[in-house]
């Protein structure tokens, strides 16, 4: 029994390693994607804005869907990455109630300038009558104010996730406790622990609805496009709708990416409402399909917007001469040969 017991702990301690450096790797992976994508959408935006003296609506948006992935790399991903190499009680009750209260309203802000946009490019391909034409005259001109109102609504709704937390070291154990890498989220009863989990599940799946629908309706608008499309003969009409159809799709894709890591973190975080106890590898599989999206989603973004990618149009008009090139070499060896 003893020998046995002499063998199984080795193997125990080799598949601790295996997690621990697997979850290092992941979430380093999430920092070295993530921190320079997102600053890189910042810092262009801000350049395009002072050379060409406007900024888009869209722009805006994407500019803070950025600066919040960012401070979510920040004061969630970097902190995870730390604590799967070994370093240990890096933050006190200060530096705690700071970084979950900052991650807690970077990951609002990301959920409802996801939806904002989404619901803004649905307004914007809608056709120009009744209601929508209202929308795009008030809508239009007012994002910057509407984008701060959201970070207004955020920063008043969320204080409740930075009181709850405590330095892991300075922290008593509680079955209504949440166990993050350097803080607890201490509720102290069920209905604390219950309410906090309900009432920001109820304000994901709204938001996520929201962000659904509009998407619905800018897919029903895109497919009622392209069958009318062949009808369009003016080319600058044709070339407009398709920079429309492009951002429609940029934005759809989010969306999708947005529901599938968010939607599973939040079936999950249902589920641990049900337990009195949840384990540390449930909150990092859970923090890991939140933090997913501050990292990939500039990737979307970047990949179909032209502003974000000068680079790929300089290949794109390298690839058009080399192609123009070999038709006329083609073409003089055709007439040579005749």
């Amino acid at each position: 029994m003893i020998e046995n017991k002499k063998e199984k702990e080795p193997l125990q301690i080799k598949l601790m390693d295996i997690n621990l450096l697997s979850k290092a790797a992941f979430f380093l992976f999430l920092v070295i994607i993530g921190i320079p994508a997102n600053s890189y959408i910042v810092l262009k935006f801000i350049f395009i804005k002072m050379v060409e003296k406007k900024f888009l609506p869209t722009n805006i948006i994407l500019t803070a869907l950025a600066l919040m992935n960012l401070l979510i790399v920040f004061s969630r991903v970097i902190l995870q990455y730390l604590n799967a190499i070994g370093v240990e009680n890096l933050l006190d009750d200060t530096q705690c109630k700071l970084s979950v209260y900052t991650y807690r309203v970077s990951r609002s802000m990301s959920i409802s300038t996801t939806t904002f946009l989404s619901c803004y490019q649905c307004i914007l391909i809608a056709p120009s009558s009744g209601i929508w034409s209202y929308l795009k005259q008030k809508v239009t001109p007012n994002v910057l104010a509407i984008t701060i109102c959201l970070l207004v609504i955020n920063i008043i709704l969320d204080p409740s996730s930075g009181l709850y937390a405590q330095a892991k070291k300075n922290s008593t154990a509680s079955p209504y406790t949440l166990y993050l890498v350097y803080c607890n989220m201490a509720f102290g009863t069920y209905n604390n622990y219950i309410a906090n989990g309900s009432l920001f599940a109820t304000r994901d799946f709204l938001l996520v609805g929201l962000m659904a629908l509009a998407s619905t309706y800018i897919v029903y608008i895109l497919i009622k496009h392209k069958r009318s499309v062949k009808d369009i003969r003016s080319s600058s009409r044709a070339q407009g709708k398709s920079a429309e159809d492009k951002a429609s799709r940029a934005v759809i894709m989010l969306v999708i990416l947005y529901v599938l890591l968010f939607g599973f973190d939040n079936c999950m975080w249902i589920y641990t409402l049900t337990l009195t106890r949840v384990t540390n590898d449930m909150n990092d599989a859970r923090i890991a399909l939140a933090c997913s999206y501050s990292a990939l989603s500039p990737i979307v973004i970047i990949a179909n917007n032209p502003k974000l990618q000068p680079r790929f149009k300089w290949l794109e008009q390298r690839k058009t001469l080399n192609e123009n090139h070999k038709k006329v070499v083609d073409g003089n060896l055709k007439v040579a040969s005749e």
